[in-house]
This record gives C-alpha cells, structure tokens and sequence, in this order.
C-alpha cells in the first residue's frame, strides 16, 4: 500500500506556499520512491535546514548524488535495490546534516523499508546507498558552505562612484562574501566563467539600465503595470523555495527512466546550483558594482526607494538570474524544453497566486523582469546572471562523470 511519512506534504505546503502532490496517487501501483524521498528531502529541509540557500542546496546535492552513486554500483539491481539504496543515502544525509529532524527520517525510512521484503536486495542496497552517502559527506567536509563560512565578514571600500555599499532602509552588513572561496563541485575555480566587468559608468548602455530602474522599479512608480508588479511580488522569495516544485515536476515527466538517471537529475540540479552560487559571490565581489538605489540617489535622486528591499550584496551579476539560468539549463538538457503537460507552481511572496507554464525557459525570463521591476537590479546584472548560471550549468553536466565514478 502506498503510504508516506505523515506531515511532510502538509509542513512544506505551509512553509513555502507550494502544493505537493503525493508521491503515489494510485493506491494500487508500486509508491514512487524517487518522489516519495523527493518530498521527504523538501520537508526536512524546509522544517530545520539551514538559513542560507546554498547550503541547503548542498544537502540536496550531496544526498541525490550518494543516491545516484548507489544506484549505477549495480545498474541491473531489482527494484527493491533500488528503492532501499536511494532511500538509505538520502536518510543518511539528512539525518547527518540535519539530525533535528531524526525521528521523522527514521519513520520515513521505515515506511519506505516496510514495503520493500526482507532479503540480500533490501540489505545490500540500504547498506550500499548508507556508504555512498558517508563517502560523499566526507569528501565535502570543511567545503566553506555552513552559514557561517558563507556570511563571513567583508568590509566594503570607502564609498566611490560605482562601488557597492550597504543599502538602505537597513544598511545592512553584505552577505555571502564566503561563497567564493567554498569548495565547489565541479568548476575548476570559482572565475572559471567570470563574465566581463559591467557597463562603464556613464556609457549608454549603463544610463539605459538606470534609466529603466528608475522609471518602472521605484515604489511609487505611475508606469510600472499591474502585471509587472504580480511578476516582481511572485519572484520575490528564494529561489530554491521557488524552484523546489518545478524540480519535482521535472522527476516527474522522467518516470519512464532509470531509477539512476532520475536520481541524477535531482543531483545536477543542485550541484549546479551550488557552483552557480559560488561562481556569483565571485563575480559579484570581484567588480562590487553599486545597486540601483545607491546609483540613483549619488545621481541626484535622494528620496528614491525602489519598489522592493534591496538584498545586502553587490548588484552584478543578479543571483535570482543565475539560479535561474542554471535550473533552466539542467531541466532543458535532462527533461527537454517544454513538460507534456502544463505545471502550476505558487510562490511564498505571493500567497495564494499561481502560475502556470509549460516550459522552463519562461521562469528565467519572468525573474529577468521580475528583479528589474522591484527596483533592485539593472537589466544587464539580470541577462549577464542567466549567461553565467547556464554556463556553469553546462560545466556540471559535461563534468558530472567525475562525480558519479
């Protein structure tokens, strides 16, 4: 009989304002288990992970890349392999990282473990995807992405035209100055694709995009559209909040693959995720490019307030556009450009609001306009992110081999 957890579906639905859907809608038909540690993943993370993004994408990456090792050690296993090896690396590096929510794994792991019968299948692949699990834990131990290695210290210059500086209303210290120098999962190193410095103070293309943050991204602004507000307020929140669903979707459409492959997805999904964070912070505060609102104010402006709180580092490039621009590359290579179906997917800056799209190129340009029209990044930070997340996308995939040996 198909059964999960009890609360996980009910936690991350509150939590982040996105609907999941069980895992197994057929109650005569063999549970999912891809989707079912899928869930258990979100909502252990979503209830006691950490408050940092890249973090908690690297317990995902670490977790669904054990699971995927697990699985291609015997790629002609039974099904009950299967299942036990990619439910046992995952608890395994949940209740490593998060070990708060240790009883709930444990009960998850047993529903999972009651449906698969007892025998060498059940013991081997528990036993395997537990080691695969303890094997990549320790490979990234001391890798720089706790929250604390992430938000360490920076002391921004003195203030200069075109240099960051603390934003107001806060003023608030910067933040993920420490992602540059983590350990990343595939790049080489963290300016293996740092693009080209911004725009030329002054030049065209930099009074253009100031131009056009002034006008549609201010709070009061009279020509920003109603519709461009929705977008901007739906695209406000994290992006892995914002993403989670989509990524189910996306395991999903791949029912008809290899258990492994599935895993996998989940995997270069979030290693990607992981160097595309780490390859921001390095672009981000190689060229410490002023936001919006420190430009417009030293431009004469002194009132001006953009139409969403400004994040607390540099504006280049934009680090909702370079999630994004990663998350497309590895759905549009792995799952194809457009889902058999439409997917609707809420957002927890948005309650109650959904929206529906049938590709995934489509969220990348929404989060383009959506970081302009709050006021809080230039066009050219928002394009130059998507660039950069899908070319160090393009390097998780070409690379991954190395990972999954």
């Amino acid at each position: 009989m198909s059964h999960r957890p009890l609360g996980i579906f009910t936690s991350l639905a509150l939590s982040t304002a996105i609907a999941i859907t069980p895992a197994a809608a057929n109650p005569t038909a063999r549970t999912d288990v891809a989707l079912e540690w899928y869930d258990v993943t979100a909502s252990t993370i979503s209830t006691a992970g950490a408050p940092t993004q890249v973090t908690n994408n690297r317990t995902w990456a670490i977790g669904w890349l054990a699971a995927t090792r697990a699985l291609l050690h015997k790629p002609a296993a039974t099904r009950d392999y299967q299942d036990a090896a990619l439910a046992g690396a995952v608890h395994e590096t949940l209740v490593t990282l998060i070990p708060a929510r240790a009883a709930q794994l444990d009960q998850a792991l047993a529903t999972t473990l009651a449906r698969i019968p007892d025998g060498s299948a059940e013991s081997t692949g528990l036993a395997e995807g537990r080691r695969q699990a303890k094997a990549v834990l320790t490979s990234r131990t001391g890798d720089g992405l706790d929250p604390a290695s992430v938000n360490a210290p920076f002391t921004p210059p003195p203030a200069a035209p075109g240099i960051w500086q603390p934003t107001p209303p806060a003023n608030s210290p910067a933040t993920q100055y420490g992602n540059r120098v983590a350990k990343p999962f595939l790049l080489r190193s963290a300016n293996q694709y740092r693009p080209g410095p911004p725009p030329a103070l002054g030049s065209a293309r930099y009074n253009r995009d100031l131009t056009e943050v002034r006008t549609v991204g201010s709070a009061g602004s009279t020509t920003r559209t109603q519709a461009q507000t929705d977008t901007a307020v739906f695209w406000l929140g994290s992006s892995y909040v914002l993403y989670t669903e989509p990524v189910r979707v996306a395991l999903t459409e791949t029912t008809g693959k290899s258990p492994a492959d599935r895993a996998k997805l989940v995997a270069l999904f979030h290693v990607a995720a992981v160097d595309t964070q780490i390859a921001t912070s390095d672009t981000k505060y190689a060229y410490l490019r002023w936001r919006p609102v420190t430009a417009i104010r030293a431009g004469g402006d002194a009132t001006w307030t953009p139409h969403h709180t400004t994040p607390a580092h540099p504006d280049y490039p934009s680090g909702h556009t370079t999630y994004s621009g990663s998350a497309e590359q590895v759905l549009t290579t792995l799952v194809g450009p457009r889902t058999a179906k439409p997917y609707t997917i809420g957002s927890p800056s948005a309650p109650g609001v959904t929206r529906t799209y049938t590709t995934w190129r489509k969220l990348t340009e929404e989060n383009v306009d959506a970081r302009v029209w709050s006021g809080i990044h230039t066009r050219t930070a928002d394009t130059t992110g998507v660039t950069l997340g899908r070319q160090v996308a393009a390097n998780t995939l070409r690379e991954a081999n190395r990972l999954l040996r």
